[in-house]
């Protein structure tokens, strides 16, 4: 498949994955959340990834929650579905991600070990097999890939991008110039992504070494904040995303900050606040205290206070 029918312009939206009380899935409360991503205006969903909650799903889930977003976004934005872990685990997502007729994979990282650089290519290469689909790459955790390393991904056919959740602007940097040096259409077309936890605080400082798409936590619970951050990042205007940063997005990075697990936590808190059918998250993360949750409330208010006033 030619990159150029990849269609992955727009804010990135990654839906929450709800659970009942007792934390099996809610397929009903996801079509909800679903079709409000896309009245909100997401351009391109991404379903059962790290805001997913994908580690604690099994197949089977992962397979129920792409067939409801297919069904419920009906051809109105692509929709993408997270594959990854063990290797053979990795390759059954994404062969079921082509059976599902998903419009991409994002792999995550491999399962708790990792391997040298060769290792980590030859983990893609076996993960995406013959399928056509398209595939973008997760460089985080134990699937951190050097620039020499990143650039063999594009020898895949099936690779089209790289999503970077490391944070080291200066290895992004590396992998964007060495693929753009190569001076294909191939390498000219090839696509990278900021997928920073709240991406909208390093956005845009990855926008300045060529990296402008990113996908927004934000969107699952204040739509209209990241949309006016988006656009203000692709005006460059610094003003506006000073102020959000400072009114919202920062204070929200420090609660965030204060327990592992939060960059999802927090997120579906926040989506409750809203009134969304999230549910809670499954172990090992876990809620929000309600000290947390008023604080967060509150970052929220302010937020759109902020966004109020420009």
């Amino acid at each position: 498949m030619a990159q150029t029918e990849i269609e992955l312009d727009g804010l990135l939206a990654f839906p929450l994955t709800p659970f009942t009380e007792d934390l099996e899935l809610n397929l009903d409360g996801f079509a909800e959340n679903v079709e409000s991503h896309i009245a909100a205006g997401a351009g391109a969903l991404f379903v059962a990834c790290g805001t997913g909650e994908f580690s604690s799903l099994s197949v089977d889930e992962v397979a129920a929650l792409l067939a409801k977003a297919r069904d419920v976004a009906n051809g109105r934005v692509p929709v993408w579905v997270g594959a990854g872990g063990g290797a053979a685990g990795a390759r059954a997502g994404v062969a079921a991600a082509r059976a599902g007729n998903a419009d991409g994979v994002l792999l995550l990282p491999p399962y708790l070990v990792t391997g040298p650089q060769d290792g980590l290519v030859d983990y893609v290469r076996y993960a995406v097999g013959d399928t056509s689909v398209p595939v973008i790459v997760y460089h985080r955790s134990t699937g951190v890939f050097t620039a020499p390393a990143a650039a063999k991904l594009l020898d895949i056919p099936s690779v089209v991008g790289i999503k970077d959740g490391y944070g080291d602007v200066e290895t992004m940097t590396r992998i964007v110039t060495t693929i753009r040096a190569l001076g294909t259409q191939r390498a000219a077309d090839f696509l990278f992504f900021n997928g920073l936890p709240t991406a909208e605080v390093s956005a845009k400082a990855y926008a300045a070494i060529g990296v402008a798409r990113y996908s927004s936590a934000v969107h699952c619970f204040a739509p209209e904040i990241a949309h006016r951050f988006h656009r203000a990042l692709a005006e460059d205007d610094n003003a506006t995303m000073d102020a959000l940063l400072a009114g919202f997005y920062l204070p929200l990075v420090a609660l965030r900050d204060e327990t592992p697990g939060f960059a999802v936590s927090l997120v579906k808190a926040a989506a409750r606040l809203r009134g969304d059918k999230v549910g809670t998250v499954r172990p090992p993360l876990i809620e929000p205290t309600p000290e947390q949750i008023d604080r967060l409330g509150k970052v929220v208010e302010n937020g759109f206070a902020v966004l109020k006033g420009l």
